[in-house]
């Protein structure tokens, strides 16, 4: 979901007028951008529950093999194509590997290590990298300065929550960075987005269709390869641990299966509707609102708790995300200064 945070890099290079095939799947805009923060926040606490039985492989690859059917196959309800060119598809493969793949694999993994909350949190940082890596890609992007100063910021708000000045009570740094790795993952995928498939995207579910199909088959050669790594606890790639009870193994199976579903092929489909009918500015701030869903739900629903310095830290770097996602400043027009011994014309203005 954080892929929403970088959008506003992807709005930025699109062009044209939505298409046919970019019709609202539900409702207007604004239904769509809650529906949106709502899903993105609750992710973290699926994946939580989904790792009580399944290990975060096989939580991440059931998530993509199911999302990509779910949207392949609103791709065909609505009359849609996926790309046709190899170069497309050569491109696309980083991208889904960026996108999809390597974020939904460190997310699950951090989840192991970290509360659900801080993991919403690791996401907020998206917007803080996007900035550094669409310095290095896109020549025609540069940030203004008080968005520079917003990084800074937000990087010092990192360094609080992760309290390296704490030997004890502090965050997992492994956990933690995981989630950092899977906003930088989103960050230079939409930069590499920006720079390579600009003009490939034809609308609709067409980009994030390919986008799960590529990932679901990086996710699909991984849980393979874990599977071979873990024959002696694992018969098959989907049994779930040998330890867990029927009720946990019931919990992770329905909790991965909101997640696939709504989660990730839902949420996918929804992502560049809410860009293309509010603008990019409007649907980018859905990343400083996934985690403040995460945080209320992970402290009512699994009672976690937050010490301080997490709380000011996700503050200052919530904060630097509005900034940088957010419109330059106006510029204040100079005021016309009219002389008082002419008198005013009907516009308002003064007689020359």
């Amino acid at each position: 979901m954080a892929e929403t945070s970088i959008s506003r890099l992807s709005a930025t290079h699109a062009a044209g007028r939505p298409t046919p095939q970019t019709r609202q799947v539900l409702g207007t805009w604004q239904a769509k951008f809650l529906l949106l923060a709502l899903i993105g926040g609750s992710s973290f606490l699926f994946m939580k529950v989904g790792l009580r039985a399944y290990s975060p492989v096989q939580v991440s690859s059931f998530r993509m093999l199911i999302g990509a059917a779910t949207l392949l196959a609103l791709l065909h309800l609505s009359g849609g194509r996926l790309p046709r060119t190899l170069r497309t598809w050569m491109h696309m493969s980083v991208c889904g590997a960026l996108l999809a793949a390597l974020p939904f694999l460190l997310f699950a993994g951090a989840a192991e290590k970290v509360s659900s909350a801080l993991n919403g949190v690791g996401s907020a940082t998206a917007p803080l990298f996007a900035v550094l890596f669409g310095l290095m890609l896109l020549p025609d992007v540069r940030p203004a300065p008080h968005k520079l100063i917003a990084v800074l910021a937000g990087f010092a708000g990192v360094v609080c929550i992760m309290q390296p000045w704490q030997s004890v009570g502090r965050p997992d740094p492994v956990g933690f960075g995981m989630s950092l790795g899977a906003s930088v993952c989103w960050a230079l995928g939409w930069a590499y987005y920006c720079r390579y498939l600009q003009g490939a995207d034809v609308g609709g579910l067409s980009f994030s269709a390919a986008l799960l199909m590529v990932g679901s088959v990086i996710m699909l050669a991984a849980l393979l390869a874990w599977w071979l790594l873990s024959l002696d606890t694992h018969d098959t790639p989907w049994q779930a641990r040998e330890d867990a009870t029927g009720s946990a193994v019931l919990e992770s199976f329905l909790a991965v299966l909101v997640l696939s579903l709504i989660g990730t092929g839902l949420a996918y489909a929804l992502q560049f509707d809410v860009v293309r009918d509010a603008g990019p500015t409007v649907g980018a701030t859905i990343t400083y609102l996934v985690p403040v869903v995460s945080v209320g739900l992970g402290v009512a629903v699994l009672g976690e708790r937050i010490a301080w310095p997490q709380i000011i830290g996700a503050a200052v770097g919530i904060g630097a995300a509005a900034v940088i996602i957010g419109p330059p400043p106006r510029k204040r027009r100079p005021v016309e200064r009219r002389d008082p011994m002419k008198p005013p014309n009907n516009n308002g203005g003064t007689i020359t």
